[in-house]
């Protein structure tokens, strides 16, 4: 038996709870969004900070080029573009696993536009020596190497908290790089032609303070899925390094480890050195990026000053190719989770690398380079999530930024070489045989992932 009361409820009673049921879900349906604010203003800040990037890797190239007329030269500053990333990865990833990933990231950023900056500054009022230059771009890249680790550092938690998957969200990340190199070449072909390539610098400057900005809003103190997971995590990459897990400076992010700088530092490059398939992964990317190193500071810049004049050209080339892997990231993203992995790789490593050297090579009509330059695109737009899906899939997060900070120097030491052997090659022999060797060399050392048992794993690994 009810009463009265019970068995028709108040009309006030029931608009309330009908009010908070309604709240609820409005409120449920409307979190996800919420929660994937910070994903979204990382990916921001990093797309961000690239573009500006990609502005200075088209100007320094070719102010040096103007300035001082020498291929040789072109290459001297290639070698000091390429450098900190050896030095900043390899240092780098152990402070930035000990101050925390967003306070990594956003120091970096000021640090590197501030650099940016002196370069302009300098050059429109006291002068601008060629070993000024050097040093500025030195330290530009010793910052931004550091920051950009912290940056991908954040991805896995981010992602994770925001419900999005894994291969989605390296998969976002790499379609909001390549398209940040694709505004990034389109604004320094723009702003050469307007306000000269060291101008252009200032822009570069902008792109970093509001990357910084846009971290220090969005992006909460302690971006991580939760601090058990962490500290969980800190034990097993303890255990996998080889040593001991103490407990974490209050600064430092919930359970990093904190064994003495170069110990931790021996930690992260143990931890890729012990697996097989990692370990051909850095090899191959070594070689590749060694070749591409000589692309993008000598190759790419000297093909287009001989084409144009004023070596705007460059920028359409850089524009179209980001173009293109914006659009192969934005496929991966769709359907990568659903790709063979090792085929992927091996099909798109080949079509990407080799075919725009030899399309320059040949010195085919410039329509048709272009249109080279976009198809390589699309095939290299797969190859940077879906190693680093891989590569984030395993790393425990306690070590993470150490370990992808051993990654990024491992996989850059070829850089500096690259750089300084084109143009030494192209001094000596021309430019055509040198992009022959390169496009050839891309091809032959691509077909790798075909061969050998350890490149069997990468589609084991998921």
């Amino acid at each position: 038996m009810t009463t009265d009361a019970a068995a028709n409820p108040p009309v006030s009673a029931h608009k309330s709870a009908h009010k908070s049921a309604h709240k609820s879900a409005h409120n449920s349906a409307h979190k996800p969004r919420f929660r994937r604010l910070p994903l979204v203003a990382l990916l921001a800040a990093q797309g961000l900070s690239l573009a500006g990037n990609a502005i200075t890797l088209i100007v320094v190239p070719l102010h040096v080029l103007q300035d001082t007329g020498s291929v040789l030269a072109t290459g001297v500053a290639g070698v000091f573009a390429t450098v900190p990333v050896i030095v900043g990865g390899a240092l780098g990833g152990v402070v930035v696993d000990r101050l925390g990933f967003r306070k990594a990231a956003i120091l970096a950023d000021i640090s590197s536009g501030v650099t940016v900056l002196a370069i302009p500054v300098l050059a429109f009022t006291v002068g601008l020596p060629f070993w000024a230059l050097l040093a500025l771009v030195f330290l530009s890249g010793l910052f931004d190497t550091p920051g950009d680790t912290a940056k991908s550092a954040m991805l896995p938690d981010l992602a994770d908290a925001g419900g999005v998957r894994l291969a989605a969200g390296t998969g976002a990340q790499s379609a909001i790089s390549r398209s940040a190199g694709m505004v990034g070449a389109a604004l320094a072909a723009l702003s050469i032609l307007w306000i000269g390539s060291l101008g252009s610098l200032v822009l570069d400057a902008a792109t970093f303070a509001i990357s910084a900005l846009l971290l220090w809003i969005f992006v909460p103190k302690h971006a991580h899925a939760g601090a058990d997971a962490a500290a969980d995590d800190g034990a097993d990459a303890a255990s996998a390094a080889g040593g001991t897990t103490p407990s974490p400076s209050p600064d430092a992010e919930p359970g990093l480890p904190q064994q003495g700088y170069w110990r931790e530092l021996a930690s992260g490059i143990r931890y890729l050195t012990s697996d097989p398939l990692v370990r051909n992964v850095v090899l191959l990317v070594v070689i590749t990026n060694c070749i591409d190193a000589a692309g993008f500071t000598v190759l790419r810049p000297a093909y287009a000053h001989n084409v144009s004049p004023d070596g705007a050209l460059l920028g359409v080339m850089v524009a179209l190719f980001s173009f293109g892997a914006f659009a192969g990231a934005s496929l991966y993203t769709w359907v990568g989770h659903r790709l063979p992995r090792r085929m992927t790789l091996t099909i798109c490593f080949v079509l990407c690398g080799g075919p725009p050297y030899l399309a320059m090579a040949l010195e085919l009509p410039v329509p048709a380079v272009l249109t080279t330059m976009a198809l390589a695109g699309l095939a290299a737009g797969s190859i940077n999530p879906l190693l680093s899906t891989v590569i984030l899939e395993q790393v425990p997060r306690a070590i993470r930024a150490r370990v992808l900070g051993a990654l990024t120097t491992g996989v850059s030491a070829g850089m500096p070489v690259g750089a300084l052997a084109a143009g030494l090659v192209v001094s000596s022999a021309g430019l055509v045989p040198t992009l022959l060797i390169a496009g050839v060399s891309y091809i032959v050392v691509t077909l790798a992932p075909l061969i050998g048992r350890s490149w069997r794993t990468l589609d084991a690994v998921r």
